[in-house]
C-alpha cells in the first residue's frame, strides 16, 4: 500500500469517524427533553437535563419532546346551563409533559396530545356548565354590578334606585371555582398520558344569537323606560320652571302698571290743578275756548245745525254778521 492509498484510506476513516459522532451525538436545551428509542423500542431513561449527550449511531433514535408550558385552544361550544340558558362557551389551557416516557408509549406526539385533551377537557367543561346556573358561571361573587357607571353621580344615584327590584342572584361557587373543579376533573384522567394539565381558563361566554337578540332588546327597553322617566321629570321641571317666570313676569307686570298708573293719576292731577289754575284766572276765556273746541267738533263742511237765539251755543254767533 503506497502512501496516496494511505491518505485516502485515512481520510475515508476520518469522514466516517466523524458521521459516527455526528448521528451519536446530540444536544438538548433549556425546554426540550428527549426519549432514545431503539427500533421503536425505548431505551434508557428519558434525558431531561440540557447540554451534549450521545447515544449508539445509526441504531438509536433521538424523539424530542417539549418541556415548557403547552397551550390548548378548545372550540367554541353550545353548552345549556342549568337553569335552560344555552350559552357559547370557548376556553383554552396549559399544558406540559411531564412524563416523556409515558407520553411517547401513549400519544407519541404533540398532534395526539391536543386530541386527547379535547376529549377530556371539552367534557369536563360541559359538565361543569350545565350543572350550574348562568350567574355562577359569569359572576365570582354576588356584589352589586356596577350596571350604571359612567352615567355620572346623580343620574347613577337615581338609576340604581330601580336596583332593588330587579332579581338578585346568589353566587355560591362562582367562575373561578368552576374553572379549578374543570381542571380537578380533567387533570386526573391526562396523568396516565404523562401530561400535566396546568390551567383552564374560559375565555368567553356569550349568549346564542336568539337568546342574545332577546337581551338586547329588553337591555334597550329598560334603559328605554329609564330615559322615559328622566324626560318626563325634565318635562315636569320645565313646567315649574315656565310657571315660575310666568309668576314672576305678571308680577313684574302688575308693579309696572301700578306704578305707571299712579304716575299717570299724580300727572292728571297736577295737569288738571294747572288748568284749573290758568282757566280760573279768565272764566270767560275758559268758556271760548271750550265753545270753539265745540264748533270743530260738531260743525263740518256739511253739517246742519238748528238751535234757538237764546241757545248759549249761539252767544258767540250773534255778532258775526256785523
Amino acid at each position: 500500500m503506497n502512501a496516496q492509498q494511505i491518505k485516502v484510506l485515512g481520510v475515508a476513516v476520518l469522514v466516517i469517524l466523524a458521521v459516527v459522532v455526528y448521528d451519536a451525538a446530540f444536544i438538548v436545551d433549556e425546554t426540550e427533553q428527549v426519549v432514545i428509542t431503539q427500533f421503536g423500542r425505548i431505551t434508557g431513561e428519558p434525558v431531561v437535563e440540557p447540554g451534549l449527550n450521545f447515544k449508539m449511531p445509526f441504531i438509536q433514535k433521538t424523539n424530542y419532546f417539549a418541556k415548557n408550558l403547552l397551550e390548548w385552544d378548545g372550540s367554541p361550544g353550545q353548552i345549556p346551563t342549568r337553569d335552560k340558558t344555552y350559552i357559547w362557551v370557548d376556553t383554552f389551557a396549559r399544558w406540559r409533559i411531564t412524563d416523556p416516557l409515558t407520553y411517547f408509549q401513549t400519544v407519541k406526539d404533540e398532534f395526539s396530545a391536543q386530541k386527547r385533551l379535547d376529549d377530556l377537557i371539552d367534557p369536563a367543561t360541559r359538565n361543569l356548565i350545565s350543572s350550574y346556573p348562568l350567574a355562577e358561571i359569569v359572576r365570582n361573587t354576588d356584589r352589586p354590578m356596577d350596571t350604571f357607571e359612567g352615567f355620572g353621580a346623580d343620574t347613577e344615584a337615581k338609576m340604581e334606585e330601580e336596583a332593588p327590584r330587579k332579581v338578585r342572584y346568589t353566587v355560591n361557587l362562582g367562575r373561578d371555582e368552576i374553572t379549578r373543579r374543570i381542571v380537578a376533573q380533567a387533570k386526573e384522567k391526562l396523568e396516565e398520558f404523562g401530561i400535566e394539565l396546568v390551567d383552564v381558563k374560559i375565555k368567553r361566554i356569550n349568549y346564542i344569537d336568539s337568546v342574545r337578540r332577546s337581551v338586547y332588546d329588553r337591555m334597550i327597553a329598560e334603559r328605554n323606560q329609564i330615559a322615559e322617566k328622566f324626560r318626563a321629570e325634565g318635562r315636569g321641571e320645565a313646567s315649574n320652571i315656565r310657571g315660575e317666570k310666568e309668576k314672576d313676569l305678571q308680577e313684574i307686570k302688575s308693579e309696572a302698571y301700578k306704578v305707571a298708573q299712579t304716575t299717570k293719576g299724580k300727572a292728571d292731577a297736577q295737569a288738571a290743578g294747572i288748568y284749573a289754575d290758568a282757566y280760573g284766572k279768565d272764566p270767560e276765556f275758559y268758556a271760548f275756548l271750550k265753545t270753539m273746541d265745540l264748533y270743530a267738533q260738531a260743525l263740518e263742511k256739511d253739517s246742519t245745525l238748528i238751535l234757538s237765539t237764546d241757545s248759549d251755543v249761539m252767544q258767540f254767533m250773534k255778532g258775526v254778521a256785523e
